[in-house]
Protein backbone atom coordinates (compact mmCIF):
# COMPACT_ATOMS: atom_id res chain seq x y z
CA UNK A 1 0.00 0.00 0.00
CA UNK A 2 1.03 3.55 -1.02
CA UNK A 3 1.91 5.85 2.34
CA UNK A 4 -0.59 8.98 1.98
CA UNK A 5 0.96 12.13 2.52
CA UNK A 6 0.15 15.85 3.43
CA UNK A 7 -1.10 18.22 0.27
CA UNK A 8 1.77 20.46 -0.03
CA UNK A 9 1.15 24.53 -1.28
CA UNK A 10 0.46 25.40 -4.64
CA UNK A 11 2.62 24.53 -6.79
CA UNK A 12 3.17 25.81 -10.69
CA UNK A 13 2.71 23.09 -13.12
CA UNK A 14 6.59 21.67 -13.71
CA UNK A 15 6.68 21.40 -9.43
CA UNK A 16 2.69 19.53 -10.29
CA UNK A 17 4.47 16.86 -12.56
CA UNK A 18 7.43 16.44 -10.32
CA UNK A 19 5.04 15.40 -7.27
CA UNK A 20 2.65 13.61 -9.30
CA UNK A 21 6.26 11.15 -9.91
CA UNK A 22 7.15 11.11 -6.46
CA UNK A 23 3.65 10.09 -5.70
CA UNK A 24 4.05 7.30 -7.98
CA UNK A 25 7.11 6.04 -6.54
CA UNK A 26 8.03 4.37 -3.38
CA UNK A 27 9.48 6.97 -1.97
CA UNK A 28 6.96 8.80 -0.02
CA UNK A 29 7.76 12.33 0.80
CA UNK A 30 7.67 11.93 5.08
CA UNK A 31 5.15 14.19 7.09
CA UNK A 32 7.62 16.18 9.10
CA UNK A 33 9.50 17.56 5.75
CA UNK A 34 6.29 18.37 4.33
CA UNK A 35 4.99 20.45 7.42
CA UNK A 36 8.49 22.18 7.17
CA UNK A 37 7.74 23.08 3.19
CA UNK A 38 4.10 24.16 4.23
CA UNK A 39 5.71 26.51 6.92
CA UNK A 40 8.13 27.61 4.93
CA UNK A 41 5.83 28.58 2.30
CA UNK A 42 3.69 30.68 4.88
CA UNK A 43 6.31 32.28 5.93
CA UNK A 44 7.74 33.27 2.84
CA UNK A 45 3.75 34.49 1.95
CA UNK A 46 3.78 36.58 5.38
CA UNK A 47 6.91 38.36 4.56
CA UNK A 48 5.90 39.42 1.22
CA UNK A 49 2.52 40.97 2.47
CA UNK A 50 4.82 42.71 5.40
CA UNK A 51 6.60 44.13 2.30
CA UNK A 52 3.40 45.39 0.61
CA UNK A 53 2.11 47.17 3.73
CA UNK A 54 5.28 48.40 4.51
CA UNK A 55 4.32 50.38 1.00
CA UNK A 56 1.01 51.48 2.53
CA UNK A 57 0.57 54.82 3.38
CA UNK A 58 0.37 54.30 7.38
CA UNK A 59 -3.18 55.52 7.80
CA UNK A 60 -4.17 52.32 5.58
CA UNK A 61 -7.37 52.76 3.95
CA UNK A 62 -9.33 55.28 5.71
CA UNK A 63 -9.12 59.16 4.40
CA UNK A 64 -9.81 60.48 8.02
CA UNK A 65 -6.23 60.74 8.52
CA UNK A 66 -5.82 63.91 10.49
CA UNK A 67 -2.73 65.73 7.88
CA UNK A 68 -0.81 62.02 8.18
CA UNK A 69 0.94 63.16 5.14
CA UNK A 70 2.51 66.21 6.61
CA UNK A 71 5.59 66.37 8.58
CA UNK A 72 6.04 66.96 12.45
CA UNK A 73 7.60 70.55 11.29
CA UNK A 74 4.24 71.50 8.57
CA UNK A 75 2.05 70.46 11.12
CA UNK A 76 4.31 72.87 13.96
CA UNK A 77 4.14 76.09 11.62
CA UNK A 78 0.11 75.39 11.06
CA UNK A 79 -0.59 75.68 14.53
CA UNK A 80 1.84 78.26 15.25
CA UNK A 81 -0.14 80.57 12.71
CA UNK A 82 -3.70 79.03 14.39
CA UNK A 83 -2.47 80.38 17.68
CA UNK A 84 -1.00 83.54 16.65
CA UNK A 85 -4.22 84.67 14.88
CA UNK A 86 -6.50 83.03 17.99
CA UNK A 87 -4.71 85.95 20.63
CA UNK A 88 -7.27 86.80 22.87
CA UNK A 89 -8.45 89.64 22.69
CA UNK A 90 -6.98 90.15 18.40
CA UNK A 91 -9.39 89.65 15.68
CA UNK A 92 -8.96 89.75 12.04
CA UNK A 93 -9.49 92.76 9.22
CA UNK A 94 -10.91 91.59 6.51
CA UNK A 95 -9.66 93.91 3.24
CA UNK A 96 -9.47 91.72 1.00
CA UNK A 97 -12.42 93.25 -1.85
CA UNK A 98 -11.00 92.89 -5.21
CA UNK A 99 -10.77 96.32 -6.87
CA UNK A 100 -14.09 96.67 -8.51
CA UNK A 101 -16.12 95.89 -5.09
CA UNK A 102 -13.97 97.94 -3.37
CA UNK A 103 -14.28 100.70 -6.05
CA UNK A 104 -17.82 100.71 -6.02
CA UNK A 105 -17.27 101.91 -2.48
CA UNK A 106 -15.45 104.67 -3.25
CA UNK A 107 -17.11 105.47 -6.02
CA UNK A 108 -20.28 105.91 -4.09
CA UNK A 109 -18.99 108.61 -2.10
CA UNK A 110 -17.09 110.37 -4.52
CA UNK A 111 -13.47 108.62 -4.17
CA UNK A 112 -11.66 107.70 -7.59
CA UNK A 113 -11.27 104.36 -8.17
CA UNK A 114 -7.57 104.12 -8.84
CA UNK A 115 -4.51 102.00 -7.63
CA UNK A 116 -3.15 104.41 -5.37
CA UNK A 117 -6.41 105.24 -3.46
CA UNK A 118 -6.63 101.68 -2.53
CA UNK A 119 -2.98 101.25 -1.70
CA UNK A 120 -2.97 103.89 0.43
CA UNK A 121 -6.56 103.09 1.80
CA UNK A 122 -5.39 99.81 2.98
CA UNK A 123 -2.08 101.09 4.34
CA UNK A 124 -3.96 102.90 6.66
CA UNK A 125 -6.14 99.78 8.07
CA UNK A 126 -2.84 98.60 8.70
CA UNK A 127 -0.68 101.16 9.98
CA UNK A 128 -3.09 103.25 11.94
CA UNK A 129 -1.20 103.53 15.56
CA UNK A 130 -2.25 100.60 18.10
CA UNK A 131 -3.84 98.74 15.07
CA UNK A 132 -1.68 95.79 16.07
CA UNK A 133 -3.05 95.91 19.88
CA UNK A 134 -6.32 94.74 18.41
CA UNK A 135 -5.58 93.05 15.02
CA UNK A 136 -3.97 89.70 14.94
CA UNK A 137 -4.09 88.91 10.92
CA UNK A 138 -5.45 90.98 8.01
CA UNK A 139 -7.19 89.44 4.59
CA UNK A 140 -5.66 91.13 1.00
CA UNK A 141 -6.80 90.82 -1.71
CA UNK A 142 -4.29 89.32 -4.55
CA UNK A 143 -3.47 92.77 -5.58
CA UNK A 144 -2.31 93.99 -2.18
CA UNK A 145 -0.18 91.12 -1.95
CA UNK A 146 2.24 93.16 -4.23
CA UNK A 147 1.74 97.00 -3.31
CA UNK A 148 4.16 98.33 -1.13
CA UNK A 149 3.81 100.64 2.20
CA UNK A 150 5.23 104.04 1.74
CA UNK A 151 6.63 103.98 4.89
CA UNK A 152 8.69 101.21 5.20
CA UNK A 153 8.86 100.45 1.05
CA UNK A 154 8.08 96.80 1.94
CA UNK A 155 5.71 94.74 0.08
CA UNK A 156 2.64 94.75 2.81
CA UNK A 157 3.02 91.36 3.70
CA UNK A 158 6.57 91.53 5.21
CA UNK A 159 5.57 94.97 6.39
CA UNK A 160 2.35 93.78 8.40
CA UNK A 161 4.56 90.63 9.29
CA UNK A 162 6.82 93.24 10.85
CA UNK A 163 4.60 94.85 12.81
CA UNK A 164 2.92 91.63 14.03
CA UNK A 165 -0.39 91.40 11.97
CA UNK A 166 -0.17 88.04 10.06
CA UNK A 167 -0.72 88.73 6.10
CA UNK A 168 -3.25 86.16 4.00
CA UNK A 169 -4.81 86.17 1.01
CA UNK A 170 -8.21 85.47 -0.24
CA UNK A 171 -8.06 83.29 -3.72
CA UNK A 172 -9.21 84.14 -6.82
CA UNK A 173 -13.07 82.99 -6.94
CA UNK A 174 -16.16 82.84 -9.29
CA UNK A 175 -19.62 82.16 -8.91
CA UNK A 176 -21.23 79.53 -10.28
CA UNK A 177 -25.26 79.19 -10.06
CA UNK A 178 -25.86 75.31 -9.23
CA UNK A 179 -28.73 74.52 -12.20
CA UNK A 180 -31.82 73.30 -10.61
CA UNK A 181 -31.42 74.80 -7.00
CA UNK A 182 -33.23 78.01 -7.59
CA UNK A 183 -30.64 80.25 -7.57
CA UNK A 184 -28.16 78.28 -4.92
CA UNK A 185 -24.58 78.92 -5.65
CA UNK A 186 -20.56 77.25 -5.50
CA UNK A 187 -17.45 79.17 -5.59
CA UNK A 188 -15.57 77.80 -8.65
CA UNK A 189 -11.56 78.22 -8.20
CA UNK A 190 -10.44 74.71 -6.90
CA UNK A 191 -8.20 74.28 -10.18
CA UNK A 192 -4.43 75.48 -10.18
CA UNK A 193 -5.13 76.63 -6.49
CA UNK A 194 -2.23 74.50 -5.31
CA UNK A 195 -0.43 77.06 -7.54
CA UNK A 196 -1.82 79.66 -6.46
CA UNK A 197 -0.82 78.81 -2.88
CA UNK A 198 2.22 78.28 -3.60
CA UNK A 199 2.52 82.00 -5.16
CA UNK A 200 0.79 83.49 -1.86
CA UNK A 201 3.19 81.37 0.59
CA UNK A 202 6.43 82.90 -2.35
CA UNK A 203 4.79 86.56 -1.21
CA UNK A 204 4.72 86.47 1.83
CA UNK A 205 1.12 84.69 3.15
CA UNK A 206 0.88 82.66 6.08
CA UNK A 207 -3.26 81.80 4.97
CA UNK A 208 -5.85 81.81 3.01
CA UNK A 209 -9.51 82.56 2.77
CA UNK A 210 -12.26 80.89 0.90
CA UNK A 211 -15.91 82.12 1.44
CA UNK A 212 -18.85 80.21 0.41
CA UNK A 213 -22.08 82.31 0.32
CA UNK A 214 -25.35 80.19 1.15
CA UNK A 215 -28.63 82.22 1.56
CA UNK A 216 -32.11 80.49 3.78
CA UNK A 217 -35.06 80.47 1.49
CA UNK A 218 -37.87 78.34 3.11
CA UNK A 219 -40.05 78.51 -0.19
CA UNK A 220 -37.35 77.24 -2.50
CA UNK A 221 -36.77 74.60 -0.20
CA UNK A 222 -32.61 76.43 0.00
CA UNK A 223 -30.12 75.31 0.93
CA UNK A 224 -31.04 72.01 -0.05
CA UNK A 225 -28.45 68.82 0.74
CA UNK A 226 -26.69 69.59 -2.86
CA UNK A 227 -26.15 72.98 -2.23
CA UNK A 228 -24.74 72.55 1.25
CA UNK A 229 -22.64 68.96 -0.06
CA UNK A 230 -21.25 70.69 -3.02
CA UNK A 231 -20.00 74.22 -1.13
CA UNK A 232 -18.36 72.13 1.93
CA UNK A 233 -17.03 69.40 -0.21
CA UNK A 234 -14.77 72.42 -1.89
CA UNK A 235 -13.97 74.09 1.32
CA UNK A 236 -12.61 70.82 2.53
CA UNK A 237 -10.50 70.51 -0.71
CA UNK A 238 -9.77 73.47 -0.63
CA UNK A 239 -8.56 73.57 3.17
CA UNK A 240 -6.34 70.40 2.18
CA UNK A 241 -4.45 71.90 -0.45
CA UNK A 242 -3.22 74.91 1.65
CA UNK A 243 -1.81 72.89 4.37
CA UNK A 244 -0.03 70.68 1.66
CA UNK A 245 1.55 74.51 0.28
CA UNK A 246 1.94 75.23 3.83
CA UNK A 247 -1.09 77.82 4.48
CA UNK A 248 -3.51 77.68 7.35
CA UNK A 249 -6.89 77.25 5.27
CA UNK A 250 -9.45 79.53 7.17
CA UNK A 251 -12.93 77.95 6.00
CA UNK A 252 -15.72 80.31 5.70
CA UNK A 253 -19.52 79.09 5.53
CA UNK A 254 -21.63 82.42 4.99
CA UNK A 255 -25.07 82.19 5.93
CA UNK A 256 -26.76 85.58 4.57
CA UNK A 257 -29.00 87.43 7.06
CA UNK A 258 -31.60 87.59 4.06
CA UNK A 259 -35.01 86.10 4.51
CA UNK A 260 -37.71 85.91 6.84
CA UNK A 261 -36.70 82.60 9.11
CA UNK A 262 -37.15 82.20 13.12
CA UNK A 263 -33.54 82.16 14.95
CA UNK A 264 -35.07 78.38 15.71
CA UNK A 265 -34.37 77.70 11.68
CA UNK A 266 -31.22 79.46 11.74
CA UNK A 267 -30.03 77.05 14.21
CA UNK A 268 -31.01 74.15 12.58
CA UNK A 269 -29.35 74.78 9.37
CA UNK A 270 -26.32 76.35 10.25
CA UNK A 271 -25.51 73.01 12.88
CA UNK A 272 -26.25 71.49 9.12
CA UNK A 273 -23.75 73.08 7.52
CA UNK A 274 -21.34 73.07 9.79
CA UNK A 275 -21.57 69.50 10.53
CA UNK A 276 -21.23 68.83 6.97
CA UNK A 277 -18.51 70.99 6.74
CA UNK A 278 -16.06 69.73 9.40
CA UNK A 279 -17.14 65.59 8.84
CA UNK A 280 -15.98 66.79 5.28
CA UNK A 281 -12.70 68.18 6.28
CA UNK A 282 -12.12 65.20 8.63
CA UNK A 283 -12.92 62.56 5.57
CA UNK A 284 -10.16 64.61 3.48
CA UNK A 285 -7.64 64.09 5.80
CA UNK A 286 -7.36 68.13 7.11
CA UNK A 287 -5.08 68.63 9.76
CA UNK A 288 -7.73 70.32 12.24
CA UNK A 289 -5.40 71.82 14.26
CA UNK A 290 -4.00 73.71 11.55
CA UNK A 291 -7.50 75.22 10.07
CA UNK A 292 -9.75 78.28 11.52
CA UNK A 293 -13.17 78.86 11.20
CA UNK A 294 -14.83 81.96 10.12
CA UNK A 295 -18.54 81.85 10.03
CA UNK A 296 -21.51 84.10 10.13
CA UNK A 297 -23.05 84.75 13.15
CA UNK A 298 -26.54 82.47 13.56
CA UNK A 299 -28.81 85.54 13.57
CA UNK A 300 -32.82 84.98 12.58
CA UNK A 301 -33.48 86.34 8.69
CA UNK A 302 -33.52 90.46 8.65
CA UNK A 303 -37.44 89.79 8.20
CA UNK A 304 -38.03 87.48 11.00
CA UNK A 305 -41.32 89.01 12.91
CA UNK A 306 -40.46 87.70 16.08
CA UNK A 307 -38.03 89.69 18.67
CA UNK A 308 -34.78 88.20 20.13
CA UNK A 309 -32.84 89.91 22.70
CA UNK A 310 -28.87 89.50 22.03
CA UNK A 311 -28.28 87.02 25.18
CA UNK A 312 -30.82 84.73 23.22
CA UNK A 313 -28.78 84.97 19.99
CA UNK A 314 -26.01 84.45 21.82
CA UNK A 315 -27.09 81.11 23.57
CA UNK A 316 -28.23 80.31 19.89
CA UNK A 317 -24.56 80.58 18.79
CA UNK A 318 -23.12 78.19 21.34
CA UNK A 319 -25.73 76.03 20.98
CA UNK A 320 -24.38 75.29 17.11
CA UNK A 321 -20.82 75.14 18.68
CA UNK A 322 -21.21 73.06 21.15
CA UNK A 323 -22.90 70.52 19.08
CA UNK A 324 -20.20 70.11 15.69
CA UNK A 325 -17.38 72.64 16.27
CA UNK A 326 -13.90 70.76 16.73
CA UNK A 327 -12.38 71.52 20.00
CA UNK A 328 -9.19 70.91 17.89
CA UNK A 329 -9.62 74.02 16.39
CA UNK A 330 -8.43 76.73 18.47
CA UNK A 331 -10.10 80.02 16.82
CA UNK A 332 -13.65 81.35 15.41
CA UNK A 333 -13.80 84.60 13.87
CA UNK A 334 -16.92 86.12 13.13
CA UNK A 335 -17.84 87.79 9.61
CA UNK A 336 -20.22 90.88 10.65
CA UNK A 337 -22.51 89.93 7.39
CA UNK A 338 -24.14 93.20 7.18
CA UNK A 339 -24.65 93.63 10.81
CA UNK A 340 -23.37 97.00 11.70
CA UNK A 341 -20.49 97.65 14.00
CA UNK A 342 -22.54 98.11 17.21
CA UNK A 343 -25.10 94.98 16.56
CA UNK A 344 -22.13 92.82 15.63
CA UNK A 345 -19.92 94.21 18.27
CA UNK A 346 -22.78 93.70 21.04
CA UNK A 347 -23.63 89.84 19.88
CA UNK A 348 -20.03 88.99 19.82
CA UNK A 349 -19.62 90.53 23.16
CA UNK A 350 -22.73 88.78 24.53
CA UNK A 351 -21.43 85.18 22.77
CA UNK A 352 -18.03 86.03 25.17
CA UNK A 353 -19.96 86.76 28.10
CA UNK A 354 -21.95 83.28 27.53
CA UNK A 355 -19.05 80.98 27.31
CA UNK A 356 -18.51 78.81 29.85
CA UNK A 357 -15.87 75.21 30.47
CA UNK A 358 -17.89 73.89 27.57
CA UNK A 359 -16.60 76.61 24.85
CA UNK A 360 -12.72 76.20 24.50
CA UNK A 361 -12.17 78.28 21.68
CA UNK A 362 -11.33 81.87 21.07
CA UNK A 363 -14.19 83.69 19.72
CA UNK A 364 -13.31 86.78 18.15
CA UNK A 365 -13.79 88.97 14.63
CA UNK A 366 -12.77 89.18 11.11
CA UNK A 367 -15.18 92.29 9.94
CA UNK A 368 -14.88 94.53 6.48
CA UNK A 369 -18.01 96.11 6.50
CA UNK A 370 -18.67 96.94 10.23
CA UNK A 371 -15.44 98.09 10.24
CA UNK A 372 -15.17 100.19 6.80
CA UNK A 373 -18.70 101.67 6.30
CA UNK A 374 -18.26 104.16 8.40
CA UNK A 375 -14.90 105.13 7.03
CA UNK A 376 -16.25 105.59 3.76
CA UNK A 377 -19.33 107.94 4.71
CA UNK A 378 -16.14 110.31 6.04
CA UNK A 379 -15.03 110.50 2.33
CA UNK A 380 -18.61 111.92 1.19
CA UNK A 381 -17.83 116.02 -0.33
CA UNK A 382 -14.11 115.12 0.09
CA UNK A 383 -11.99 114.85 -3.61
CA UNK A 384 -8.95 112.82 -1.82
CA UNK A 385 -9.53 109.80 1.08
CA UNK A 386 -9.09 111.50 4.45
CA UNK A 387 -6.48 109.25 6.11
CA UNK A 388 -5.59 110.89 8.99
CA UNK A 389 -9.81 111.23 9.75
CA UNK A 390 -10.26 107.31 8.71
CA UNK A 391 -7.52 106.37 10.57
CA UNK A 392 -8.78 107.87 13.80
CA UNK A 393 -12.68 107.06 13.71
CA UNK A 394 -10.86 103.00 12.50
CA UNK A 395 -8.48 103.64 16.01
CA UNK A 396 -11.88 103.84 18.30
CA UNK A 397 -13.86 100.61 15.76
CA UNK A 398 -10.68 98.49 16.55
CA UNK A 399 -11.07 99.42 20.44
CA UNK A 400 -14.85 98.56 20.25
CA UNK A 401 -13.92 95.33 18.22
CA UNK A 402 -11.27 94.25 20.71
CA UNK A 403 -13.08 94.78 24.22
CA UNK A 404 -16.69 92.50 22.61
CA UNK A 405 -13.58 90.10 21.45
CA UNK A 406 -12.75 89.55 25.30
CA UNK A 407 -16.63 90.13 26.73
CA UNK A 408 -15.72 93.50 27.51
CA UNK A 409 -18.01 95.48 25.76
CA UNK A 410 -20.52 97.97 27.10
CA UNK A 411 -23.74 98.54 25.12
CA UNK A 412 -26.03 101.44 24.05
CA UNK A 413 -29.52 100.54 24.50
CA UNK A 414 -30.84 97.52 23.09
CA UNK A 415 -27.69 97.00 20.41
CA UNK A 416 -27.45 93.38 19.41
CA UNK A 417 -31.20 92.29 19.82
CA UNK A 418 -33.50 91.56 16.80
CA UNK A 419 -35.94 93.53 16.44
CA UNK A 420 -39.31 92.83 14.67
CA UNK A 421 -39.75 94.17 11.10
Amino acid sequence: HRRRTAPLAPTTPTTTTYMSALARSQFAVPRAVTHRRQASHTKARRSSATVAASATPSWGPCSVHGGAHLSAAQKAELEAVCAHIGQAGKGITACDEGPGTIGSRFENVGIVNTEENRRAYRQMLFETPNANKYLSAAILDPETLYQKSSTSGKLFPHALNDIGICPGVKPHLKVYALPGQNGATVMQGLDSLAARCKEYKAAGCKFAKWRSPIEIDLTTGQPSDLTIETNMQDLARYALICQAEGLVPIVEPDVSLKGDHDLETAVRINLKIQSVLFKAMLDHGVYMEGSLLKSNMVNPGKACKTNYTVDELAIANLQVFRRCFPTAMVSANFLSGGQSLEDAAARLDAINKHKTAKDPWNLSFSWSAALQMPLFELCRGKSELPLKEMGELYAKELEIAGAAALGQYTRTGTSGDHKAK
